[in-house]
Order: structure tokens, then C-alpha cells, then sequence
């Protein structure tokens, strides 16, 4: 997950007031309150507002990040005494307390991502997560990094990615990914499901579960809190 840290302090002087951010495996980028600086910050998943020491900006940050094409779900740090001025206006997609531990702050941080603007994309377009798989191209990327997959192995991601939740069995794999001429056994599923989990990398790859005894599923919203 790319996290965007906004500060109203100069960056010089900037402290990230939530330490859970330094220990959590996030990709964490700083940037100042001001429009050219919003504008100037990378592309991320979520932005973090330390409100911690002044609440002047608070109301208006959602409204910033906007006006600087930043679509980001918005969750503000706040001291405990200042919660009482929080308020739904703001756009804010959750608050959190500089004291919040890592559980929480990776837990609230996913749970915002719900309120990300929906990219516009095309039907050959199938976004998961991080996880974007363009039947166009043939290609897939993970946090925006190529995935090098086999013709076979982009079209078992496919077709799990695209019925969440539901269970295959292996012969229906074959028949579904393979098609009803392929002669091989059951055994190649499985061969190719621990490729795709090997080139997915930690934190993703157990959203292709194991149904033991029946086949496989894929659910990355199951995957996330396992890896909480």
C-alpha cells in the first residue's frame, strides 16, 4: 500500500506524528499541505493528515487533495481533544489517534481504501487491489510492478480474479482455463497455482486459497486480514 503523509509543518521540520506508519510494511511518501506541493506528490493509495498541532487545515484537506487531482481517501491523525471538532463535512474517511499501534492503523488505512474514487477503465480492464490485469495486452501488474507471467498462468489469474469467492475444482480449471482437448491430469492446476503464488509475492499470493479437497478460490479481501 503507497501512503501519502501530509504535514503542515515545512518538510524540514517535519516528525511524522503516527510511529505505527515506520514499522508497518508500507510504501510512505511525504508531502507539505500547500496546492503546488499536493501536486508534486506521487501516486498513492490513501493519504494520512497529521492535524495533530493544528486543526486549521483539517476541514479543507479533503478539498485540496481534490483540487490538486488527488482522488485519495483522506484519514486524519488528531489528538484525543481535538475529536470533538471532527466533523462529516470534512470528507474524511476515518480518524486515528497518534497513539493508534500498528493493527489498527494497517486495518483503518485498508478500510479507507473503500472510499478511493473509482478509476475509469475500459472492459479489458480487471482491477483487484493492487492488482491490475489488462486482457489487451496480456500483461499484469502488482502496485503498478510488471508481473512476467506464462500465457497459461495470466489466464488461471484471469479467470480466479474474475469469480471472487467462488470454488473450482481442478477438472473445471482444465476445462475452463485449458479447454475441453487438453489430455493433462489434474496436477497441472496445481503446478500452476504455486507459480502464480510464487510470482504474486508475500502478501498477496494466499488469495488464491486452497479448498481442501474440492480446489481453489480467490479472495484478496480475505488475504488482506490474514496478513494484518
Amino acid at each position: 500500500m503507497r501512503v501519502l503523509h501530509i504535514s503542515p509543518a515545512p518538510l524540514a521540520l517535519h516528525r511524522p506524528a503516527l510511529g505505527a506508519l515506520a514499522v508497518l510494511p508500507l510504501s510512505v511518501h511525504y508531502a507539505g499541505a500547500s496546492l503546488p506541493e499536493l501536486q508534486r506528490a506521487p501516486d498513492c493509495d490513501v493519504a494520512v493528515f497529521d492535524a495533530t498541532s493544528d486543526l486549521t487545515w483539517a476541514p479543507h484537506m479533503a478539498t485540496r487533495l481534490e483540487a490538486a487531482g488527488l482522488g485519495l481517501p483522506l484519514v486524519m491523525i488528531m489528538a484525543e481533544s481535538g475529536l470533538a471538532a471532527a466533523h462529516q463535512d470534512w470528507g474524511v474517511a476515518d480518524f486515528l489517534l497518534p497513539t493508534s499501534g500498528p493493527a489498527e492503523v494497517d486495518a483503518r488505512l485498508r478500510l479507507a481504501m473503500r472510499f478511493a474514487t473509482a478509476p475509469e477503465v475500459g472492459p479489458e480492464l480487471t482491477i483487484v487491489g493492487g492488482l491490475v490485469i489488462d486482457e489487451s495486452s496480456y500483461t499484469v501488474t502488482l502496485d503498478g510492478q510488471p508481473l512476467e507471467l506464462t500465457f497459461k498462468e495470466f489466464e488461471l489469474l484471469k479467470y480466479l480474479v474474475q469469480h471472487p469467492g467462488r470454488v473450482f475444482t481442478r477438472a473445471q480449471l482444465l476445462q475452463e482455463v485449458w479447454g475441453y482437448d487438453y489430455f493433462g491430469g489434474t496436477r497441472t492446476v496445481d503446478v500452476h497455482v504455486r507459480r502464480l503464488r510464487a510470482k504474486l509475492g508475500v502478501g498477496i499470493e494466499s488469495a488464491i486459497h486452497t479448498v481442501r479437497n474440492v480446489g481453489y478460490r480467490f479472495d484478496l479481501a480475505v488475504s488482506e486480514l490474514q496478513s494484518a
